[in-house]
């Protein structure tokens, strides 16, 4: 598909918080002063939700009915991918996130999260590892599934990080009519884990050998984690959830440690109602950053390119309900500022990634959505 180019001028008043060791609330800014080119790759692609990069420069998107389609350079788009598993397309749930191998170069190896199926309507989050070939997946395997399956269409999560020892990150969501299982350490509603590529649990987890706790979580009390990035300096896992009515959470998971949901939470529920106890509860852990209204988080990565020299070390994440491309500044771990970009397009952000020239590739979320790449105007 030809290419097409747009320059958006985006004018933004840009709002700033202190930095201080208090959770802070997002200051809800408006667009800020900045001028992007905006490029479309790709066009057609429905409802995308994952995009990877490979080292060649063509791309993998997922597809939430449940494809799985390559994009070349030049923006042609491949036809559906054979051999992607089954997935329960209803809801929030289908075709959900991509990752690279880190030996992608190699071992041609991919991963995918989804909602897979079970039985009596019921589904979960799983993932996949497969070989990647220019028509098909080969070798496809389920390494990760997450139990119990229950009757839900919502609240899968799911993106896919990988830590820097190899081990992988997966992020999940409460299935949204199970919240109350985001305490419940025996099972997998609601939780961050970390596995290995091949599925096994890694030996220094913070709950392996405790007869009460799965040995997979890494971290518990999560509502919808659909936006996580490995911090490049520090290694650590940043993550941002979707809050009900307010309470959007940017949060910096640690092992073993509780995130407060449903317990605590700074949103309300959809009738108005309160959820919980309130905001705060000893031995729950406060969130870095609060969004209230919400953004609707999905995709991140933290900027360490060139094209843009003053986003270098700030998050980017996919606002889907806000339409925007969302920019944290971070200080000694805390977000100082906050600047919102794409308003103009109308759009639902739901992935945003890096790529090797600094460059930036976004995807948006519709029937015909796009995969976009943004540079700085000249």
């Amino acid at each position: 598909m030809k290419k097409s180019f747009l320059i958006l001028t985006i004018h933004v008043l840009a709002c700033s918080a202190p930095a201080q060791d208090a959770t802070i609330r997002s200051p809800s800014p408006g667009y800020t002063r900045d001028v992007v080119a905006v490029e479309t790759v790709v066009s057609g692609i429905e409802h995308p939700w994952g995009v990877a990069i490979l080292p060649d420069g063509r791309f993998v998107v997922t597809e939430r009915p449940g494809r799985v389609r390559i994009v070349s350079a030049t923006g042609q788009l491949s036809a559906p991918l054979r051999g992607v598993p089954a997935v329960a397309a209803r809801g929030q749930g289908g075709m959900l996130d991509v990752a690279l191998d880190p030996g992608f170069a190699t071992n041609r190896t991919i991963y995918l999260s989804y909602a897979e199926p079970g039985e009596g309507g019921t589904a979960g989050t799983a993932v996949a590892r497969a070989q990647l070939t220019d028509t098909e997946l080969v070798d496809v395997r389920v390494i990760y599934r997450q139990q119990p399956k229950v009757n839900s269409g919502n609240h899968f999560g799911s993106r896919i990080v990988f830590r820097n020892d190899g081990t992988m990150f997966v992020t999940q969501g409460d299935r949204f009519s199970q919240r109350d299982a985001a305490q419940d350490l025996n099972s997998l509603i609601g939780k961050i884990v970390r596995i290995n590529t091949d599925g096994t649990v890694p030996r220094d987890n913070p709950f392996v050998g405790r007869s009460d706790a799965r040995p997979e979580i890494w971290s518990y009390g999560h509502r919808n984690v659909q936006a996580a990035a490995l911090h490049p300096e520090t290694g650590d896992l940043w993550t941002v959830e979707h809050g009900a009515a307010g309470g959007d959470e940017l949060n910096r998971p640690e092992a073993g440690k509780n995130y407060g949901w449903p317990v605590i939470t700074y949103g309300r529920d959809y009738s108005g109602r309160s959820i919980g106890e309130g905001t705060h509860k000893e031995g729950m852990e406060q969130p870095v950053y609060y969004w209230d209204p919400v953004i609707a988080p999905s995709g991140m990565t933290f900027y360490t390119g060139n094209a843009f020299p003053a986003w270098k070390g700030s998050a980017l994440v996919g606002g889907l309900a806000s339409n925007a491309l969302v920019r944290l500044t971070l200080e000694n771990g805390r977000v100082t500022k906050e600047e919102r970009y794409l308003g103009e397009l109308g759009a639902r952000i739901r992935d945003v990634q890096q790529g090797p020239d600094g460059s930036l590739y976004v995807l948006t979320d519709a029937s015909g959505g796009r995969l976009l790449r943004l540079t700085p105007a000249k």
